[in-house]
């Protein structure tokens, strides 16, 4: 469907992946095997520490509910 004239363009926008992939490209100075890279690796250091935070949470749970069960709260 073709915009009428007295209607504004409809402007398109990138994904948001599509977006962080532009700018890992562009922070790679376009070698794309190298912003690829950077982006696993980014990803990866992201995933690691969000599992960190899961155990420390679990761990912390945990200690609540043992607290709990010995009448310390």
């Amino acid at each position: 469907m073709h915009a009428q004239r007295h209607e504004p363009p409809v402007e398109i926008r990138p994904s948001e992946a599509e977006g962080i992939a532009a700018a890992y490209l562009r922070a790679a100075e376009g070698d794309a095997r190298a912003a690829l890279v950077q982006a696993i690796t980014d990803a990866l250091s992201d995933l690691d520490a969000a599992e960190q935070c899961v155990v420390e949470q679990r761990r912390l749970i945990s200690r609540g509910y043992a607290y709990c069960l010995i009448g310390g709260g």
